[in-house]
């Protein structure tokens, strides 16, 4: 990966490997989504992990100047999206991943698994 979007992506992915989330994939939905074009979806055991890769996300994030647009689930935090333009990040308690089957629901974007 050697684009802005892409570089964004594996920052992303790599922050939230920092806090042991599990199962990260990288969704390429450019041509596919009119909304973003990086999806990454991680899962993690807990809502209170789930709530710190969110916070390691952010930290991370903000510290090369990049805040996120918008945040959702966070209180509950079974599902929080951080949205930052061009990629958004989708972190899942796992029984809430496998309900909502993001990569199925976007099968036709290229997804690669993110290996920390």
């Amino acid at each position: 990966m050697m684009d802005n979007d892409s570089n964004l992506a594996e920052l992303v992915a790599k922050a939230a490997s920092d806090k042991k989330a599990y199962d990260i994939m990288i969704m390429n939905l450019t041509g596919i989504s009119p909304v973003t074009d990086y999806f990454i979806v991680c899962s993690a055991p807990s809502t209170t992990q789930v709530q710190a890769i969110a916070d390691h996300i952010i930290e991370q994030l903000e510290e090369q100047g990049i805040k996120p647009l918008h945040r959702e689930g966070y209180r509950e935090a079974r599902w929080v999206l951080l949205d930052y333009g061009n990629c958004v990040a989708h972190i899942f308690v796992e029984e809430d991943r496998q309900f909502y089957k993001l990569e199925r629901l976007w099968g036709d974007a290229k997804q690669v698994s993110y290996q920390g």
